[in-house]
């Protein structure tokens, strides 16, 4: 694993990845070197012009690309069923799926189009609720990956069962950090709930590290103090193109291990190349991860 890049993907001839918020940012760097691999790529976004965009500028670099674009929102839940019913009708088997598309820290609470808190309801129920239902098409891959990207955010997250959607209490960044605890919690429930049922599918978690996508700006806001970090401190965070190779490595290497969390080696995960990841205590007790599943089956409407 040491100093692993995207020089290290394997070259494949077939293969389907479906990857979340990959018009730009780390999902757009998973796309741009998945389909450099070999990958049959779908984008996936709510713009269909940056998609477009997206394409044009994969197509650049390698113009046998097979990458194609679908809209999703994944903070309505009806796109989600819009977009698996789509997959679904075609049967084609899905080899990989990046759980990547995030919202961070708004200022002020907002809600999905289902009611849900935006962070938790896109970064976490969303996804979800996708993972299940393109459970058909991965079952038909034999080894599918099923990658969910956290963030270091998770260390200082805690499952408020009390208080999910953050009704009582709205701090953004404490939400933040429950939806990105909820998406490792999940990622290392789904490989646990695979081989207690027999799916034959990997899935694995990953995070980023600090890197330099508009999330921050996109969520926070510019003139946030993070957003203003992110626009006249660069240097405090490194490029996208490196942040994600915890995920590639997790979606590609044949030594990626089932149930285990990676990301950068170096400064306390911030930035560096694919290593191990330290799980957060909280993220390892088994009672509240099954909840967690539970009640997310019942908030998504969604079985596995």
């Amino acid at each position: 694993m040491k100093n692993w890049t995207a020089s290290n993907i394997p070259q494949r001839e077939i293969g389907l990845a479906v990857i979340t918020g990959s018009t730009e940012g780390i999902g757009y760097e998973d796309a741009l070197a998945l389909s450099s691999s070999g990958w049959n790529v779908i984008m996936m976004g709510r713009n269909a012009q940056k998609g477009a965009d997206s394409i044009a500028k994969i197509k650049q670099v390698n113009p046998r690309a097979k990458v194609s674009f679908e809209k999703i929102d994944l903070a309505d839940l009806s796109s989600v069923r819009a977009f698996a019913s789509r997959m679904n009708s075609k049967g084609q088997a899905v080899d990989l799926l990046i759980n990547n598309a995030g919202v961070m820290t708004p200022p002020k609470r907002l809600e999905t189009a289902d009611g849900f808190e935006l962070q938790f309801g896109t970064n976490h129920i969303g996804h979800f609720a996708l993972t299940a239902q393109l459970l058909p098409l991965l079952r038909k891959s034999p080894g599918a990956r099923v990658v969910t990207v956290s963030s270091v955010a998770n260390r200082a997250g805690k499952i408020n069962f009390d208080d999910l959607q953050s009704k009582s209490s709205y701090v953004p960044g404490k939400a933040y950090s429950q939806a990105k605890l909820a998406n490792l919690m999940f990622a290392l429930e789904l490989q646990r709930q695979s081989e207690k049922h027999g799916w034959g599918i990997i899935s694995i978690a990953a995070h980023p590290g600090v890197s330099r996508t508009n999330l921050l700006i996109t969520g926070a806001g510019r003139w946030s103090g993070p957003g203003m970090a992110r626009t006249f401190l660069p240097f405090l965070f490194q490029p996208s193109v490196q942040g994600a190779l915890p995920t590639l490595y997790a979606a590609t290497s044949p030594d990626a291990v089932g149930g285990v969390y990676y990301g950068p080696n170096k400064m306390s995960e911030t930035r560096g190349f694919p290593s191990i990841a330290k799980i957060p205590v909280q993220a390892q007790d088994l009672g509240v991860s099954l909840r967690l599943w539970e009640i997310s089956q019942e908030l998504a409407g969604v079985a596995f």
